[in-house]
């Protein structure tokens, strides 16, 4: 079976960007592909952290996945932390990657700006750590948003560069997965901006663990235009195509189906129903969140099983990554 590999920060409070971006996609695919699920724990440090907000965080995401329906029975779920393999192999990577390779890397601009001289090395260097994740378990697909297909073609890269120096095929270059296209949700306040949990505004975003009067209001109060109709039109109505992507991706209808039903309704009205839908879809998830949430052990149990799962699989092909470079293997 194909071997898909996934990551997702643990930045705690997941909204309804996360889930129709990522999560429900993963739900989707999981019993097609031997699909692994990481949180990424190692990549969360590369900015400071709290270290007991990022525990609380990482068992928060946990939370989401599996309340959202990510079954630890058909796949590993597991913090990277736990599996020491990811920092060994990202090492080695480090000692056959280019820098001119990472100079090309967009978001490491996007991320240091103007301070790059006092960014450190692990935000530099971290697109090679995401081609460790995704090589330590020869992962033969990635599931990738536009913001990120980049980054796996640096992975491929280094699986070639890897693979040429030793004159053997040992690492897959993975391929991204095609999935039906994922919604790219923006800010409720502002549709020209990715709906995100770094924005100040708690108005902006739907959050996964929000009440249904929560929802209801944050979607009356979503930011519209002038024009009569809903239509998708990204340029000139930003907000209006926001909402419409929204309910194309919850209710599995087609965008122009939707364009079409909705191209004479009033905002008001449409936002009713949108809220309705947002409700139906995102309630239980809220509450199956809270009912996780207050069993730590169990979440605990979940990642630390994963855990054992994953680091059977990297042991395995970090050891070969390590005859190849040489080094002397423990005897038993």
């Amino acid at each position: 079976m194909k071997r898909v590999f996934s990551g997702v920060q643990p930045t705690g409070n997941l909204h309804l960007g996360n889930y129709l971006g990522a999560i429900k996609n993963w739900v989707a695919i999981q019993n097609d592909y031997d699909c692994i699920y990481c949180i990424v724990d190692l990549h969360a440090v590369t900015v400071a952290q709290d270290p007991k907000e990022l525990r609380s965080n990482t068992r928060e995401v946990t939370a989401g996945l599996l309340a959202a329906g990510v079954e630890p029975k058909n796949c590993i779920i597991f913090n990277q932390s736990r599996v020491r393999e990811h920092a060994n192999l990202a090492w080695l990577f480090n000692c056959i990657t280019p820098l001119g390779w990472l100079n090309r890397m967009t978001q490491f601009k996007e991320k240091a700006g103007k301070k790059k001289d006092n960014a450190f090395l692990g935000l530099y260097a971290y697109p090679v750590l995401m081609a460790a994740d995704i090589l330590l378990y020869k992962a033969t697909h990635v599931p990738v948003g536009e913001d990120q297909k980049q980054h796996l073609e640096l992975a491929r890269d280094i699986a070639g560069a890897f693979n040429n120096n030793f004159g053997m095929e040992y690492f897959p270059l993975p391929e991204p997965i095609i999935l039906e296209e994922a919604a790219r949700v923006m800010s409720l306040r502002d549709g020209k901006n990715k709906m995100s949990k770094s924005d100040s505004s708690d108005m902006s975003r739907i959050n996964l663990t929000d009440d249904a009067d929560t929802i209801r209001k944050k979607i009356r109060k979503a930011r519209t235009d002038s024009v009569s109709g809903m239509s998708f039109d990204l340029v000139n109505r930003p907000e209006s195509t926001n909402l419409l992507e929204i309910y194309s991706a919850l209710s599995n209808e087609s965008k122009n189906s939707v364009a079409e039903r909705y191209s004479h309704i009033q905002f008001s009205e449409f936002k009713d129903e949108l809220a309705d839908l947002i409700v139906d879809k995102i309630s239980p998830i809220s509450m199956e969140i809270k009912r996780l949430s207050a069993d730590s052990s169990y979440i605990d149990s979940v990642l630390d099983d994963g855990a054992n799962k994953a680091t059977a699989i990297a042991e395995e092909v970090l050891s070969g990554a390590q005859e190849l470079f040489g080094f002397l293997a423990p005897q038993e």
